[in-house]
């Protein structure tokens, strides 16, 4: 039978147990910890002699104190030292959550990607949050948008449903960025949520047979990939922000936990969805810690 003293050691120990994870989800995880997530996955029409490192950044969400300049500095210089052939990143630059003391301006956050260095390039899209919180281009119903033309300010190539033929050792394949699927909100002049998004043509711009990866900032366009793309690569859930034991009981998809992280197979299609960096809704993570991550393709790949 258990004492007064006894459950009061209980109840205090699970107070101390519960502020504890409170601590580490809110100050701990989102904001000191920062994982490289390595993937080598073999992929159909990916051709073994053709080798490439991708650096892949997702939902960086910029804003103080969670994502300031100088924790994105960091990250910048962290991508830079895994030497990769190409980096790709996968929207939501903005911030849109009220938990915050401020935001970081487009011209301090780009200037810092800015400095990401890769010898193919460095490639984006945007996110849904890039769109919801750009009033302007709400009103028009189509872009430019802020986030877009500070990208591009700094020399990153922004891709909205466009196809982009690259080279490597003689090698070819093909980088492919789809408009965001969500960009316009019901709650500005449209009565409907409407995406940007148009797979169709976005492939009918891959006038050969090389290997395509896609750029999809949400991932539930995979069930309409073809088996033409050899992989996509998506963002938006970071990973739920809350994982535990592998399941996310809260994720922003029409799949739920289906799409939510890591490297997924269906039908012998391949999609990979990054964690993110950043925060969405609130400032927590926990058992899903911020990620960069490294795609090593080619005859590095045991199968």
């Amino acid at each position: 039978m258990i004492t007064r003293r006894g459950f009061l050691k209980l109840i205090g120990g699970g107070f101390l147990a519960t502020a504890a994870m409170g601590s580490y989800a809110f100050a701990i995880e989102p904001l000191l910890r920062l994982n490289t997530t390595f993937y080598s996955p073999k992929l159909p029409n990916w051709p073994d002699d053709l080798s490439l490192r991708v650096a892949v950044l997702a939902d960086i969400h910029a804003c103080d104190p969670w994502m300031s300049v100088a924790r994105l500095n960091y990250i910048v210089a962290k991508t830079n030292d895994l030497k990769p052939d190409i980096v790709l990143m996968l929207g939501d630059y903005i911030a849109g959550m009220r938990f915050k003391s401020a935001n970081v301006p487009p011209e301090e956050w780009s200037a810092a990607l800015g400095r990401l260095s890769a010898p193919m390039g460095v490639h984006t899209i945007l996110g849904n949050h890039d769109w919801w919180h750009d009033v302007e281009a709400q009103n028009r119903g189509s872009g430019p948008t802020i986030a877009g033309e500070a990208l591009q300010g700094v020399g990153i190539n922004v891709m909205e449903n466009d196809a982009l033929r690259l080279e490597k050792n003689g090698h070819a394949f093909w980088i492919t960025g789809l408009g965001d699927q969500l960009a316009f909100t019901h709650s500005s002049r449209w009565k409907n949520w409407r995406g940007v998004d148009d797979l169709d043509g976005t492939l009918a711009k891959v006038t050969d047979d090389a290997p395509v990866i896609l750029m999809a900032h949400e991932p539930d366009i995979f069930p309409k990939v073809p088996e033409r793309v050899s992989l996509t690569l998506s963002g938006h859930t970071h990973g739920g922000q809350v994982r535990l034991f592998g399941y996310s009981p809260v994720v922003p998809s029409r799949y739920g936990d289906r799409y939510a992280y890591g490297h997924i197979v269906e039908d012998g299609r391949n999609l990979i969805v990054s964690g993110g960096l950043g925060c969405s809704i609130m400032p927590l993570r926990f058992g899903s810690p911020p990620e960069i991550v490294v795609l090593d393709l080619g005859k590095s790949v045991s199968a």
